[in-house]
């Protein structure tokens, strides 16, 4: 192999997705030479499917190769596609349209004052609710991650393993956050959760971390798993999905490692489980729902870790992080199918195609019975469990 070829299978490898590691085993997908495509298991029809229609649609530019997630703020939803094009709809009618002036990398992040994205240089755009174009900040690295928009702070991750406390009036940054990353890491697009008065943030390397929003001081950490294994791709084990908050617990999973949930207060295990998940967790308060690194999906106890069932059907599917909607668990896939599972024991419920783009974004729940989708090809449908 000549040595170009050699430096961009290294490069592919520094640099590989999280969203393609769901899709197909991480061998075929690390592999830059491989030109097949694993065959997914057939899907076996939903016996007495549960009717589900479409309340509204919309549609967005493609969002590329990044992962853009749309919000709910009250009854608005922000969404964006990868051109600049960020939408306000309202109960599913457009209240505006605007074009940010460059290409979105992260987003949507929103407040009941800010709209806020990310752009692949590094640069922070916020927007009030009504469109206007508010302030322009700039940070250390590209931005994946929708910003997390607090009180008096705007949260923004970016690439190189930092959070950035930004000033929500102007932008300036008040505070830094950087730890130190691994050699190989995974690209993601992974949000934060607020608590009361600190961000939770996940690392590489299977750390999750509170983090103060006053000044940006870690208040503890707690090392959700350990990296293992004799190489450096073996030994990858990153928090790749957002922390979850249960009742009175933070849960938390590692690709390549575990998952688990812990007090919030002084970040002690209560229990942890050697599941790998790159997409994350759901949580209905007493159950926490997981997407596995291979597709399937787990009901887990939230005060034991004690497993509830199982849904091993879509394996090789990529499929997204759960997301709990009345009597049911949805979850989408790559192929743009979208699959709802019973609560109760995790049989299929129903299943329908929203075309043939894939689905990595998280879905947005809208009420018990109702929830939106966005595709990577744009669209944005809001669909009603009957």
């Amino acid at each position: 192999m000549r040595s170009f070829g050699l430096r961009k299978a290294l490069a592919m490898l520094a640099t590989v997705s999280p969203l393609l590691l769901g899709g197909c085993s991480v061998l075929d997908v690390l592999n830059p030479f491989s030109s097949s495509e694993p065959k997914l298991p057939e899907l076996q029809p939903v016996k007495s499917p549960t009717p589900v229609s479409t309340i509204w649609r919309a549609s967005l530019p493609a969002g590329g190769e990044f992962t853009l997630m749309p919000v709910r703020q009250g009854d608005s939803i922000y969404a964006a596609g990868r051109d600049g094009t960020i939408v306000r709809m309202d109960n599913g009618k457009q209240v505006w349209k605007i074009n940010a002036g460059a290409t979105i990398s992260g987003g949507v992040g929103a407040s009941d004052r800010f709209v806020v994205v990310g752009t692949p240089k590094g640069d922070v755009l916020a927007f009030g609710t009504d469109g206007k174009a508010l302030w322009k900040s700039r940070v250390s690295s590209e931005v994946l991650a929708p910003p997390t928009v607090a009180d008096s702070v705007i949260l923004v991750r970016t690439a190189d393993s930092r959070i950035h406390g930004l000033d929500v009036q102007d932008g300036k940054r008040k505070w830094i956050y950087q730890r130190s990353a691994p050699s190989l890491t995974l690209r993601n697009s992974a949000s934060m959760a607020l608590l009361e008065k600190s961000v939770l943030a996940g690392f590489s390397g299977g750390k999750m971390l509170a983090i103060s929003l006053a000044n940006g001081g870690p208040l503890w950490e707690v090392t959700v798993s350990l990296p293992r294994g004799a190489t450096e791709l073996e030994r990858i084990a990153d928090i790749t999905s957002t922390p979850i908050l249960g009742p009175k617990q933070v849960c938390a999973a590692a690709y390549q490692g575990r998952l688990g949930c812990f007090d919030p207060a002084s970040g002690n295990a209560i229990w942890t489980r050697d599941i790998s998940s790159i997409n994350g967790m759901a949580t209905d308060g007493r159950v926490v729902y997981v997407t596995d690194d291979k597709s399937a999906v787990h009901a887990l106890d939230i005060n034991t870790g004690a497993s509830l069932w199982k849904q091993d059907k879509l394996q090789l599917r990529g499929v997204t992080r759960p997301l709990v909607v009345g009597t049911h668990v949805a979850v989408a896939d790559s192929k743009g199918l979208v699959h709802l599972l019973r609560r109760s024991d995790g049989e299929f419920a129903a299943r329908l195609s929203l075309g043939s783009s894939p689905i990595r974004a998280d879905m947005i729940r809208l009420s018990d019975t109702s929830f939106l989708v966005q595709t990577t090809g744009g669209d944005l449908t809001a669909l009603e469990i009957q």
